[in-house]
């Protein structure tokens, strides 16, 4: 009776896995939960974990580098000055990215403070890494632990209230961030991101004239518009529709896989929540804890 039960646990268990093992687990900024974020030592954690897709924010420099990093400033909630003193939260925006050099930028730490927010997060000390060396870090990891091929799921932190003043233009910012992925990846393990859609035609102009390899594309979204006027607004169907995921439910997942989009919400951190989309059918799930996911 014993081995019976076991073996219809082990049945169960096995019944449950098969989906799950079909959904695009992202690491968000890493593992923001567990490691700092948009850090190479967090991205490895990752990979450590078995995330599918490394989740990450570029901004760029000065001297025209592309810096892993979610703001172009740094975020007084994680940051330390090169002399060890905090950064202010009133000042924080004047540490402007798009106005220093990446020489400059190393200096600063952005790792062992932590993180109020993610009591979880392990301090140590860290950097904005560039995203070349994300890349680099990465993939020498993956062969070195024999892992199978990760995809990078790339945002392009980009606000047309901003432009020339803490980022480039669109089509500039596109091409910094082609060339150093075209350097270093294949394009169907790339996905790029953008809530500015402007970022997404101007990329879809450049596949679509044969300039840049096909990549797909993410549709990132806030605001209860609804995906149909999101889409519309965009101006054509991306691969991938990824709202906060209290902005859809199993209807509107239906109807986007109808219309062959793919549908990764962000950011899911609690596992009731992990447990009911994956139930819906989403495609893909973006997490500061991957770890919950994988448990």
């Amino acid at each position: 009776m014993r081995f019976l039960s076991f073996t219809l646990l082990v049945m169960a268990t096995a019944a449950v896995a098969q989906p799950v093992s079909k959904i695009d687990l992202e690491g968000h900024r890493g593992c923001r939960g567990l490691m700092p974020e948009n850090t190479v030592p967090a991205f490895l954690k990752a990979l450590e974990i078995g995330v599918n897709t490394l989740e990450m924010d570029v901004v760029i420099s000065k001297d025209r580098q592309v810096v892993v990093s979610h703001e172009p400033y740094f975020n007084a909630d994680f940051s330390t000055l090169p002399n060890g003193e905090p950064v202010n939260k009133k000042n924080q925006k004047e540490l402007n990215l798009y106005e220093m050099t990446y020489t400059a930028i190393e200096r600063y730490d952005v790792g062992l403070q932590g993180n109020a927010n993610y009591p979880e997060q392990q301090k140590l000390k860290a950097v904005k890494p560039l995203l070349r060396d994300v890349i680099k870090a990465a993939e020498a990891y993956r062969t070195q632990h024999k892992l199978p091929p990760v995809a990078y799921n790339i945002e392009i932190k980009s606000e047309d209230g901003e432009y020339n003043r803490s980022q480039p233009e669109p089509g500039p910012f596109c091409e910094l961030v082609y060339a150093q992925i075209a350097e270093q990846l294949p394009p169907d393990r790339v996905i790029i991101q953008s809530f500015d859609f402007a970022i997404l035609r101007y990329w879809k102009q450049k596949t679509d004239a044969g300039v840049f390899k096909r990549m797909r594309l993410s549709a990132l979204v806030e605001g209860l518009r609804g995906w149909e006027k999101h889409v519309a607004e965009l101006g054509f169907t991306p691969d991938i529709y990824s709202p906060h995921f209290r902005l859809i439910n199993q209807t509107s997942i239906a109807e986007m896989h109808a219309k062959n989009i793919r549908v990764v919400p962000w950011t899911v951190n609690q596992t009731e929540d992990m447990n009911r989309l994956v139930k819906w059918g989403v495609d893909g799930l973006i997490t500061d804890y991957p770890n919950r996911f994988i448990r």
